[in-house]
């Protein structure tokens, strides 16, 4: 089991990549003034949660203040932790969004059995904060590699093996 965090008002908060497309380890990352706090996630699930903040934000416009600049990760890269799961919501009273991570527990043992209970991750971000992170997310997304026309899997530099081509390649 990993440490648990709880941020209440981090200056920092993003995604982020590292490696080649096909082989990046994907990132979420927050600080609040000397603490910072990066957890290993799946490409998927910085993807999921830009997709839903962006439709929580649609519902709640209007941000104000200005954007964050820089909006790459800070060094060390070292994750706390790998996110197993993410969960949204969002704080009326005080207008910040509630993102919540919950650590994967790897099975031990007898096959299905889990020790403890998952580290959970808290970072209550501002609207300004989520719309930076959405379009930052998007971004790196874009930049993996790019889909195949027919089947939209994921294409190597040499093409891939298309199940809807009959086997052929696709480049």
């Amino acid at each position: 089991m990993g440490e648990s965090f709880d941020l209440d008002a981090p200056d920092h908060f993003t995604a982020g990549a590292v490696g080649v497309p096909g082989e990046r380890l994907f990132y979420l990352q927050a600080r609040q003034r000397r603490r910072l706090v990066t957890l290993k996630s799946e490409k998927e699930q910085v993807r999921g949660l830009a997709d839903y903040l962006a439709g929580l934000l649609v519902r709640h416009p209007g941000a104000a203040g200005s954007a964050p600049h820089d909006l790459d990760l800070i060094e060390p890269v070292d994750p706390a932790w790998t996110v197993g799961s993410l969960a949204v919501g969002y704080d009326e009273e005080r207008d910040r969004i509630l993102v919540e991570a919950s650590e994967l527990l790897e099975e031990e043992g007898d096959v299905g059995h889990v020790e403890g209970e998952p580290a959970v991750a808290r970072f209550r971000i501002t609207r300004v904060q989520a719309t930076a992170f959405v379009e930052r997310a998007r971004a790196l997304v874009r930049a993996g590699r790019p889909l195949c026309p027919m089947c939209s899997q994921p294409k190597d530099p040499d093409g891939h093996v298309c199940p809807r081509s009959n086997g052929h390649v696709v480049r």
